[in-house]
């Protein structure tokens, strides 16, 4: 599935829900997956890493993905073509496609 066909199949299931919710209220859904992702990260780090941890964590990743792409739907932004235009000639920083930018800088 492309990023294209995520958002498109999030705003099928979701957009008339998500658009009643607006954009605040949505984005305090997706802070709140991050929450949970934060939490399945850090019980990966301390150790816990069998198949029913991995498939918590890679579930809360989905879950993130899919709050920013109802984020995205509300707010009108094609997701796909914006990571395109940010990031499809490489970093936005230096332009290369393997980041030659300092550590202590962002990207």
């Amino acid at each position: 599935m492309t990023l294209g066909e995520l958002q498109a199949l999030i705003r099928g299931m979701y957009h008339d829900k998500d658009a009643a919710r607006g954009v605040e209220g949505t984005f305090m859904w997706l802070v709140e997956e991050i929450g949970e992702l934060s939490t399945a990260l850090r019980e990966h780090a301390a150790g816990d890493r069998g198949p029913a941890a991995h498939e918590a964590l890679a579930l809360e990743f989905a879950d993130v993905l899919a709050w920013l792409a109802t984020i995205a739907n509300v707010a009108g932004v094609d997701l796909d073509a914006a990571v395109r235009r940010k990031y499809g000639a490489g970093c936005p920083g230096c332009g290369q496609f393997a980041c030659t930018c300092p550590d202590a800088e962002k990207p």
